[in-house]
């Protein structure tokens, strides 16, 4: 599992499982019908504390000894929508297909519960940082017109 989670880059694994059932499908195709479950650790975005995540998923591939033909005369080929095909090679490696159905699940930005941003201004000395407001483009005119109107 160690190396899995360096592979993932992530900082830990603590469960895995992957279990399932592989059924023919016609004369030459697969069917693999699993569930993936695991316990993860990574660190949370904003503070770098680990973050501990349970993810269970279900788990389905078909994997084709003929692909679908996906020739175009056009630039551009369109994905198909069934995303579970995949080319049957001479061996069925589940460890490959468990850990890519691992790092597909993984939170792309996990974050502590506790974790908030708070607000960084910087500015140079005797400044004054600028603010929200300050970026506003007609913040210059609304001055320049509450000024005017207070002097009438």
């Amino acid at each position: 599992m160690t190396r899995i989670a360096q592979e993932l880059k992530i900082d830990g694994l603590r469960k895995l499982r992957f279990k399932g059932e592989i059924t023919a499908e016609g004369k030459s195709d697969w069917r693999l019908v699993g569930h993936l479950g695991a316990t993860v650790v990574q660190p949370c975005v904003v503070t770098l504390a680990p973050v501990t995540t349970r993810i269970e998923e279900k788990i389905t591939r078909r994997l084709l000894a003929h692909l679908p033909d996906l020739e175009s005369e056009e630039d551009e080929i369109e994905m198909p929508e069934d995303d579970s095909i995949e080319q049957l090679t001479s061996v069925i490696d589940l460890s490959l297909i468990m850990q890519e159905a691992l790092a597909l699940a993984l939170p792309m930005y996990p974050r502590a519960e506790d974790a908030s941003l708070s607000q960084a201004q910087f500015a140079e000395p005797g400044t004054t940082p600028m603010q929200d407001e300050d970026a506003r483009p007609f913040a210059g005119l609304k001055a320049l017109k509450d000024k005017l109107e207070g002097d009438d």
